[in-house]
């Protein structure tokens, strides 16, 4: 049993810790004047820590993303098991996130949210916003167009599903190359695993802020959050927040379980820097370097395995946005009166996972994927202006959920691939 002085530096209690103080500060400095010295003083420097921490993270992140992809692919195809790795990542990922959606979309039906609500009061705000409506062959252009771009120019401005994909391509070409050319150096794939193993280094480093970070930012979160708008969409939140933590505690474990037999609080205790570090940053692609941390040094998933299936994850399994998107679209709907049908609703569930898989790679992604499946039932894309306002404190619990769900799926790739007669090197 750990001692109290171990119990106090472990790194896992440390994030836990600072997230509770964080949310508590804030909600504290919210009931306080916008012109507090108090207030204003305490959100300067959390947003000079919080923005900090988030700075280190992309710093790190798409170099990271490179490697690790290049890396594990020319390392799984060495076995084999490159074709197994995306089979079984692929199918996970539909599977719990239409386990998501479905989940959604029984629960809207059931609460009905939005009953006591009045569209009128949120008159002005639709009438200021303008909607960026985008038909489905423009939304797929658009995000065929994002997928190949110049790898250079998507290093340097942060885009990260051009990046993934050309590292797909050059771990494939580097393993192609190999087998015509087997006698020559593999310089580059040397060079590229010693430069993963120095990101990790430096991962690990970043890590020791990291309790600092969560609270600074979780603190300005509170501290500027409307708290009266948060009243009036109290039904919305609270069914949101439900949905989301049922299949972050039931639905995300008892897949996991059901695939490879490993209990839930190993898993949460293992992963908890990731899942508090996602709730603070509401971004799955920050959150990315303590993914792979938790899930080589905590889970013990094989570093290939982690370095392929969670960068893609990442930009492609989004189980707490495809919920949350089903269950807005309900939400609009009981709203404006109109009563969607069996067959909708499955064009609801359909819209929003391509929306959710397609959301990194295109611009203002949270409001264009979200008209879109509004549209695609007929719903007023106008109606996006009574998300906003508390599209920001959905986002923390949604993107903790999606990156549960990348690192779930590592663990059920990995335990699928050691079932197998070939036993891939495991992380440190």
């Amino acid at each position: 049993m750990l001692s109290a002085r171990h119990w106090l530096t472990s790194l896992n209690v440390q994030i836990l810790l600072a997230a509770v103080i964080g949310l508590a500060l804030g909600y504290g400095l919210n009931g306080l004047a916008d012109d507090s010295t108090l207030k204003t003083e305490v959100l300067y420097w959390a947003n000079i820590v919080g923005r900090f921490f988030i700075d280190l993270l992309k710093m790190i992140l798409i170099p990271l993303i490179f490697t690790s992809i290049v890396v594990g692919i020319a390392s799984l195809q060495a076995h084999h098991q490159a074709g197994k790795v995306w089979r079984y990542a692929l199918f996970f990922f539909a599977l719990s996130m239409l386990c998501a959606m479905v989940l959604a979309l029984v629960m809207t039906a059931w609460v009905k949210p939005g009953g006591d609500l009045q569209l009128t009061m949120f008159a002005d705000a639709m009438a200021q916003f303008e909607a960026k409506q985008m038909s489905g062959g423009e939304f797929f252009a658009q995000i065929l167009h994002s997928l190949f771009l110049n790898p250079v120019a998507a290093m340097a401005q942060g885009k990260i599903l051009p990046v993934v994909v050309f590292a797909i391509f050059l771990g494939i070409a580097l393993v192609q190359h190999s087998k015509h050319k087997p006698d020559s150096p593999r310089t580059l794939l040397s060079s590229l695993q010693e430069l993963l193993a120095l990101l990790m280094l430096i991962v690990n480093w970043i890590m020791r802020i990291a309790p600092l970070g969560v609270l600074a930012l979780l603190t300005k979160l509170m501290a500027t959050q409307d708290m009266n708008l948060l009243a009036t969409m109290a039904e919305f939140i609270v069914l949101v927040f439900a949905i989301t933590i049922i299949h972050g505690v039931v639905i995300l474990p008892g897949l996991m379980y059901l695939f490879t037999g490993r209990k839930p609080l190993w898993f949460w205790r293992a992963t908890r820097p990731a899942l508090i570090t996602a709730f603070a940053t509401s971004s799955s692609a920050a959150t990315l370097p303590l993914s792979l941390r938790c899930a080589e040094q905590g889970l013990g998933v094989n570093k290939d395995v982690a370095g392929f299936v969670l960068p893609v994850g990442a930009t492609m399994n989004m189980d707490g946005t495809a919920l949350y998107e089903a269950a807005a679209a309900l939400f609009v709907a009981y709203l404006v009166g109109a009563d969607l049908t069996i067959a909708q609703q499955i064009v609801v569930m359909l819209t929003a996972m391509v929306a959710s898989m397609g959301a990194p790679g295109i611009p203002s992604a949270g409001m264009v994927t979200m008209i879109m499946v509004l549209q695609a039932v007929g719903l007023p894309a106008e109606a996006i202006a009574i998300l906003l306002p508390i599209d920001r404190i959905l986002d923390t619990i949604r993107t903790a959920v999606n990156v549960q769900g990348d690192l779930t799926a590592a663990v059920v790739v990995d335990h699928q691939l050691n079932k197998g007669s070939i036993q891939l090197r495991k992380g440190p």
